[in-house]
């Protein structure tokens, strides 16, 4: 599991304004930490380093040590709040982990033999993924960064399901708690899609043979 730091201040002026006037300076990102016993504590975090750990996609399955005035706090990222069109974040939700209890997060499927998969290379067809990440239940010493999938033996016409997933130790998933009918696909090969001439070059155009777009 990677380990992250941030540093990060207590902020106290709070509100719109106060946010606005904090992107202007462009050194710090609004945020707030909540959870646990002690009160929600809004802080600022240096922009820079939280810019570059979001760049990795192990940042948002993984314990972020968050340094506030020099006291470390154990936290998960829940929530990116984005501006509408720049590419800036406005605000950032952390929430308190504790290591005695388990918490619930979701972690990113990794795809492994995809080229060498079985019903790719000697059956023809093609991967479909039907999830990209799981949710999942553990210690916050047990949270994996992400777990494999292994799909070299999947022949056409076979599907990967959740309960077919090889877990580390001590991490359950949190939809098969509420029964096998959750027990969704996470992975599949099927028969590659045939378009015909006739459709590309048809595409797009009315039954008249008029743009689709045209009025």
């Amino acid at each position: 599991m990677s380990q992250y730091t941030l540093n990060a201040n207590v902020r106290t002026e709070l509100g719109k304004g106060a946010s606005r006037r904090l992107r202007r300076k462009n050194e710090q990102v609004a945020a707030i930490i909540y959870g646990g016993e002690a009160a929600p504590q809004p802080i600022t975090i240096d922009k820079p380093a939280f810019y570059k750990a979001l760049e990795e996609e192990s940042f948002f399955s993984s314990i972020i040590d968050i340094q506030v005035d020099g006291k470390s706090e154990q936290v998960v990222i829940r929530d990116l709040q984005r501006h509408p069109y720049k590419p800036l974040i406005t605000h950032a939700d952390f929430m308190r982990v504790d290591a005695t209890h388990e918490l619930t997060l979701n972690v990113p499927l990794h795809f492994l033999n995809e080229e060498s998969c079985k019903g790719v290379k000697d059956e023809g067809g093609v991967i479909h993924v039907l999830n990209n990440d799981v949710q999942i239940s553990c210690l916050p010493s047990k949270l994996p960064e992400y777990i494999e999938v292994d799909v070299a033996n999947l022949a056409l016409g076979e599907t990967i399901h959740l309960s077919d997933l090889k877990l580390p130790e001590g991490v359950t998933l949190v939809e098969l708690s509420h029964g096998e009918e959750h027990d969704a696909g996470v992975v599949s090969v099927t028969h590659p899609t045939v378009v015909s001439d006739d459709e590309v070059a048809g595409e797009g155009v009315d039954e008249d043979g008029e743009p689709k777009d045209a009025e």
